[in-house]
Order: structure tokens, then sequence, then C-alpha cells
């Protein structure tokens, strides 16, 4: 039985002060609620503090990006084993935001999540189709065309990747994604990666909605049998909020 997974991503959000006082309010919030495993993932920079105050929490430690090399001349990247040393178990790996804004390509998102694997990092692999391409009745094509080109060549075993589902349509537009919505699309998804791989690690893979999640939605898309957790963003900036969205994982 697949566990609920609920990941933070805070984005370009919070100095190491601000992450602190954050976990020092939830960890509080939060008692009774051991059975969901939670992610936060803060930017580089407060990666240590954080990972220190979760140390011992049950909460783990995420990373929002890396880089596919493990040394080198490469200004402003980050490489997995740095993120291990930090205490990183997880790492976000095409986010649309860096597909769209950064231009990052289905290629050099399967380099990535080789590099996370490499490292023992569990790669949470986003994708989504676009309004665009949702009009056109592209958006499964898409998406298993996202899958197909981030794993090609990637052998896994069970417990070794998350795949978060983000319709990018819904993200920022005020149009919403429905718990129907998700659960076809995660649905498919699941079944892509038994075409990939096989039933039984499909079957054992947690699959995340990521469309403007909130703890007044969250219950309706967790209700849904393919649906293992979300990925959260602004609502994550909140501990109250954010925890809210846990509990209704239990």
């Amino acid at each position: 039985m697949r566990t609920t997974l609920i990941i933070a991503n805070w984005k370009m959000n919070k100095t190491s002060h601000e992450a602190e006082e954050f976990i020092r309010e939830l960890l509080p919030l939060l008692e009774g609620s051991s059975e969901v495993e939670v992610v936060i993932c803060p930017a580089y920079t407060v990666l240590e503090r954080a990972g220190v105050k979760l140390g011992g929490t049950g909460i783990k430690l995420g990373a929002q990006n890396l880089f596919w090399e493990e040394k080198g001349a490469y200004t402003g990247e980050v490489a997995a084993a740095m993120l291990k040393d930090a205490g990183c178990s997880h790492v976000i790996i095409g986010h649309s935001e860096r597909r769209q804004i950064l231009g990052e390509t289905d290629i050099v998102i399967n380099r990535k999540v080789k590099a996370a694997l490499d490292e023992g990092l569990i790669p949470v692999l986003c994708v989504g189709e676009t309004l665009q391409e949702r009009e056109k009745h592209l958006a499964l094509e898409r998406v298993q065309e996202q899958l197909n080109r981030a794993l090609k060549d990637i052998n896994l075993d069970r417990g070794q990747l998350v795949i978060a589902y983000e319709p990018v349509w819904a993200i920022g537009t005020g149009v919403n994604a429905s718990p129907d919505d998700a659960q076809e699309m995660i649905a498919f998804i699941r079944a892509g990666l038994a075409r990939l791989y096989n039933r039984e690690l499909a079957d054992s893979v947690q699959i995340l909605y990521g469309g403007s999640v909130k703890d007044e939605n969250i219950a309706a898309f967790l209700a849904e049998e393919d649906v293992d957790g979300a990925l959260v963003g602004g609502a994550s900036l909140l501990a109250d909020s954010f925890a809210r969205i846990v509990r209704s994982g239990k």
C-alpha cells in the first residue's frame, strides 16, 4: 500500500530565519500525523539550517533542483552529492516553472533524474500539459512523451521515484483541475509506468497532484484512488495551512 506523501515546494521564498520559525510552528501542528510522509523543499541557501531543525522529527528534506554533473566549472549549479551531503532525500526535477521560464528540456530532465538516482536521491519528476496542449486534445500524448523521455535508459526499483502531475493550465490561471481530471491523468501515468517497466513497480510509485493545492480542496483530491498526495506550492508557506493539508492525508 502506498503511503500518502505531501511535499512543500517553497520555491524562491523564506530566509533561514523564516524557515526555522516555520518549522517551529509546524511541528506541534503535525502531532498525530506520523502516517503521512512529509518532505519540505526550501531554497539551496536554507537547506542546511532547515535540515538541522528537521532532524529527528520524521519530516524529510528535499531540494528544488540539481545539476547533472558531479562537479566542475558550472557556475551557480549544485550537484546531487552536495544535496545528499546537506541531508536531502528527495529532489524536484522538471517543475513546470523550470520548463517554461528557464527552458528546461526533457533531455536535461533525463540527465538530472539519472544524476539523482546515482546519488541515492529520490527524484520527484514533474509532468503535465499546457492549456494549448489540453485544448488540442494532446494532453495524454504530451504527458506520455515527458515520461518516456525523462525515464529513457533508466532502470528503476521500488521506492526510487515519485511523480507529480502538474496541469500547467490550472496553475495560477484561476482555472482549477477537478479531482476527476487529476484521477484520469494520474491513472494514465500509472499505466504508462507499467508499460515502461511493469505493473508491480507502477503500483508502488507515489504519484502526486500539483495544481494549486489548498487546504480547502486537498481532501477531494486525496479521495481519488490513484492520487497519493500533493506537491504544494503557495499553500505550503504558512504553517497552519500546510498542517491542515498534511492532516487531510491521515
